[in-house]
């Protein structure tokens, strides 16, 4: 019987939020950015996840990207945060410490009832 996967529904929540997190200390290309994601506890993020993800906050005014040409090879997307994104990013990582309270409260209170 099987449940549930938590670990994925819940990082399909967390990676918009993860990715502008990224964009707050450094712009990035999409290749780094699926490195320091997997590195950081999102070991399944691959591109055809991130690039989809990428174009949806883009239209969402939350990213913006210019093309970086390179010499050594192709010109590749560079992704920023927008003031925006960076907006967006307060109000999702108040809502997740909202929601961390509330299950907080629900097991304590659980604890607590016999």
């Amino acid at each position: 019987m099987g449940g549930i996967d938590w670990q994925q529904e819940l990082t399909r929540a967390a990676l918009p939020h993860a990715v502008l997190a990224l964009l707050m200390s450094a712009e990035m290309h999409g290749y780094a950015m699926i490195e320091v994601l997997r590195a950081g506890g999102f070991p399944r993020t691959k591109g055809g996840t991130l690039y989809p993800l990428l174009r949806r906050l883009e239209e969402q005014g939350l990213v913006s990207h210019v093309w970086q040409h390179d010499s050594a090879g192709p010109g590749r997307k560079q992704f920023a945060i927008t003031g925006e994104g960076r907006a967006d990013l307060v109000r999702a990582a108040d809502a997740w410490q909202q929601m961390d309270d509330a299950l907080s409260r629900i097991r304590t209170s659980r604890q607590e009832t016999p």
